[in-house]
């Protein structure tokens, strides 16, 4: 492998403390390295840690005043192994906090042992946080440097008032570019994952230079193919760039590499096509410069036999060559590689670089694609997901960042649905909204035919690349599929279009099969079943939007509906709890009242609950699963699970629960309403509930949670909210609004299921969030819970049909009467788990395999 290794020198930003003779001068040293206290309104708390570790013979004190400091950034790097270590050690990444006082600011090192609250979203920007436990650490190899490490910490709420503007006490620590505080790494990382690029030392500024070809020797990559194994010295390469990949950090603690980055480009001329490999230092001075379609003159280049398990991206045009047994190798040394951008306008047709042809596909076509089949896609963002994070490899610190996002092109009612992972491209990724155009190119077709529902959607590649602005000049504008997209665009009103478009909350995709048989098969883990005792570790060893999928065997005894206004407030960020699993004092007195208030029920309305007990003993175990008797009407035939489900004006794949045809009969309506519960528990829970070694309390739902309807003036708002965490703290622009100032784009509450275990031991609380989207309301009927769990859906319900459609009460009821009709069944619940930060976790029942579909 090529690559770069070796210590640097201790840049300016390895400075910290600085004490060359702290017996002189206790406010300050020679050359400014620290500020004085003197002038400002007030002392500096800063200031006084300081002093009182320097007159304390231990490198660790306790501060005489323990006041609140306000959290500025939050930076995350991978610190070498120490020389004393022997045994390679997995990737430590440190964090270093930037703090202020309202005097002065201060860069510290976070003791590793509290990075579980980085890894929990607890310690993060913009909050007030106090420190009681303070030590320094010195940099031997340097006269009189210290750092300053956290080593006790409290985080508090979020700061109202946050000023930039104090200084920082140690100027070291405000030069560029900026530097870790300790090893000898030049950069940070990105704070949530390793692909995107993050901080000063990624260059932008690379322009293309006007040459003169005329004592340039230049070899077409098929001679070079032929001939480089007995060469020394190679001519130069002229070629344009097909495809770039996103990049890959690959640092380890036991390898001292400066910068261990490296990108793939596929570079093609005439004669045929190479991948050529990009290697460290040259990574931050390039990747943000280079994209696809430009032209290179590449010099001064490595070449050595291809790695052989690398599967190299399609080509762009079949007639050329795919050369795979060598690959060229850029480093900034060993040797120099000398990179130029060619100005198009200087490419010559006789050099015969091959055009880019992309492979775009419309809607319309995808249903008829196979699998694995790559295209690229233009559309309209009609809704934009939550940004999540999924563990690379089990018991490793490193994840894959993505959302999921939809995009409608005009030629069908079906949107794109697509899972975006991040394609380092940050600015870009961060920044997407719907009502925006967007273009994602290399996307791979994932379709399964023999799944109920039919599973079909697209995912990014390691070459894909987004883009949102500027399309203008770029080489796909002259796609004839291009041209007629932004006709298309061109026809539609953004008042009309506004309304429809949604942003973040929790979407539960992709779907599961419809026979737990189908999704053992389709997962990649080792226990394929999680055990209840097993269920609160599984939860606790989340971090921050990490959200996961796990299988649980249980009954379930109780089932509550919560209004959509007491979900948003119930999960309020002035109520939020600091543990999720151990509800506050209030909280429980709350679920003690709702217990009381259902056994009330229970004997006060026998047609309410009881009812649905009555119905399920004379029901067979078959019927009770494909049978919904709905009070007062006729019993409605329900697909049973593994068919197909498709009503007239809803769209495959599109989530929604069917409801039923609104009743014009105003006596029957009168009577229905009467039945209707928003809660039920069964005799089983009545008797166990007070014996359970465990019971887990994970049915809320936070605001963050729920899906918005977008609205353009507050664009930066809401995609910050449903972004990850930043690094550094962002200013707001203006008063922001409150997250639950916005509309939902769901019709329906929320219910909080209670599900027992075999062992009647350990219970779990969670939630079922149910959606419905009626673009027919002609056609419409009843669902059981069971099958409404095959889809999710991340459209608004239609303002106009509230009046033509039963009311949520009544949705709540025919799916809390479904559930009654699984009393004392065993079933697997498949529970998507996600972290929100802040100790704010939530469980979702998103599948329930009844005994008929669990084989």
């Amino acid at each position: 492998m090529s690559g770069e290794s070796g210590q640097p020198e201790a840049g300016p930003s390895h400075a910290g403390i600085g004490w060359p003779n702290p017996e002189r001068n206790r406010a300050g040293v020679p050359g400014g390295v620290i500020r004085r206290a003197g002038g400002q309104g007030r002392r500096s708390w800063i200031q006084k840690v300081l002093e009182q570790i320097m007159d304390s013979p231990l490198q660790c004190v306790t501060p005489s005043e323990v006041v609140p400091v306000t959290v500025l950034a939050v930076q995350r790097y991978l610190l070498e192994d120490e020389p004393r270590d022997t045994v390679p050690k997995p990737p430590l990444y440190c964090y270093d906090v930037t703090i202020s006082d309202g005097v002065y600011q201060e860069k510290c090192y976070l003791d590793p042992s509290l990075n579980s609250l980085v890894y929990q979203n607890i310690l993060k920007v913009g909050i007030q946080m106090r420190i009681s436990r303070v030590s320094c650490l010195y940099n031997e190899k340097r006269i009189g440097q210290g750092i300053l490490c956290l080593g006790n910490v409290h985080c508090g709420e979020t700061s109202d008032t946050i000023s930039l503007e104090t200084p920082f006490r140690n100027r070291a620590h405000e030069e560029k570019p900026e530097r870790p505080l300790r090893g000898g790494k030049s950069h940070y990382l990105a704070l949530w994952n390793n692909e995107d690029p993050y901080g000063d030392i990624w260059l932008t500024d690379k322009q293309p230079e006007e040459l003169n070809f005329s004592d340039t020797k230049i070899i077409s990559l098929s001679h070079l193919e032929m001939t480089w194994a007995n060469r020394r010295n190679f001519p130069a390469l002229l070629v344009r760039i097909i495809h770039k990949s996103k990049l890959r950090y690959y640092g380890k603690p036991d390898k001292k590499m400066i910068e261990p980055y490296q990108t793939f480009l596929e570079v093609a001329d005439s004669s045929g096509t190479v991948s050529v490999i990009m290697w460290n230092a040259l990574c931050p001075e390039w990747f943000k410069s280079l994209r696809v379609g430009l032209v290179l003159l590449l010099q001064d280049y490595s070449v050595k036999k291809s790695y052989p398990f690398r599967i190299q991206p399609v080509p762009v045009d079949p007639q050329i060559k795919l050369i795979s047994t060598m690959e060229i190798c850029l480093n900034l040394r060993d040797p120099p590689t000398n990179i130029i951008i060619v100005p198009e306008k200087q490419v010559k047709p006789e050099w015969r670089l091959p055009k880019l042809n992309h492979r775009f596909t419309t809607r319309s076509e995808l249903d008829n694609m196979p699998e694995n089949c790559i295209c690229d896609v233009i559309g309209l963002l009609v809704f934009v997901g939550r940004v999540q994070r999924s563990k690379k490899k089990e018991n490793r610190e490193d994840f894959w960042s993505y959302r999921w996002i939809h995009i409608a092109d005009g030629t069908s009612e079906q949107p794109f649905i697509v899972e975006l992972f991040s394609t380092s491209q940050p600015e870009i990724f961060e920044n997407i909204y719907p009502m925006a155009n967007f273009v994602c190119t290399q996307l791979k077709v994932v379709r399964n035919d023999n799944q109920v529902p039919k599973l079909l959607y697209l995912t990014t590649t390691n070459e894909s690349g987004v883009f949102i602005t500027g399309h203008r000049g770029q080489p796909y504008t002259y796609d004839a599929k291009v041209k007629n997209f932004i006709q298309w665009i061109k026809t539609k009103s953004d008042s009309g279009e506004q309304r429809n478009m949604v942003i973040g909350g929790y979407y539960p995709y992709p779907p599961v099969p419809e026979t737990f048989s189908k999704y053992s098969s389709s997962i990649k883990v080792q226990s394929l079943l999680t055990a209840m005792s097993e269920v609160r570790k599984e939860i606790e060893d989340l971090q921050y939007r990490e959200q996961k999928r796990i299988a649980i065997q249980g009954i379930i005894t109780a089932i509550k509906y919560i209004p959509h206004s007491s979900a948003t407030e119930s999960a309020s960020a002035s109520d939020t709890l600091r543990n999720a699993n151990r509800p506050s004092t209030s909280q429980a007195a709350r679920v003690e009242n709702q217990e009381r208030n259902a056994k009330r029920q229970h004997d006060d309305e026998p047609m309410s609950s009881q009812c649905f007990q009555t119905t399920s003993t004379n029901l067979s175990l078959s019927n009770k699963i494909r049978v919904l008797q709905g009070p007062h009407t006729n019993p409605v035939a329900v697909p049973q699970p593994g068919t197909s489900v498709q009503a007239k004006g809803i769209k495959p794949g599109m989530p929604t629960i069917f409801n039923r045809r609104p009743n014009t009969n105003p006596s029957l309506q009168g009577k229905a309403r009467k039945t209707i519960s928003d809660r039920w528990e069964s005799q089983l829970w009545r008797e166990k509930k007070f014996g359970l070694i465990d019971h887990l309390h994970y049915s809320r739902v936070y605001p963050e949670s729920i899906p918005r309807k977008f609205t353009f003036e507050h664009r930066k708002f809401l995609s910050q909210q449903y972004n990850s965490q930043p690094s550094k703290y962002i200013p707001p622009e203006g008063r922001p609004p409150k997250l639950d100032d916005f509309k939902s784009a769901r019709s329906l509450g929320h219910f909080e299921v209670t599900i027992l275990g075999l062992n009647h031991e350990i219970a779990i609380d969670v939630a079922f969030l149910p959606m419905y989207c009626p673009d027919d309301i002609r056609t419409s009927q009843i669902d059981t819970l069971l099958t409404s769990m095959n889809y999710s859906c991340a459209y608004p319900q239609d303002a106009n049909a509230n009046d033509r459609l039963p009311g949520p009460r009544a949705v709540a009821g025919d799916i809390i009467k479904a559930v009654t009709e699984l009393d004392r069944v065993h079933i697997v619940g498949i529970l998507d788990i996600c972290n929100l930060g802040n100790n704010n976790v939530e469980v979702y029942l998103h599948k329930i395999y009844s005994p008929e579909n669990t084989s």
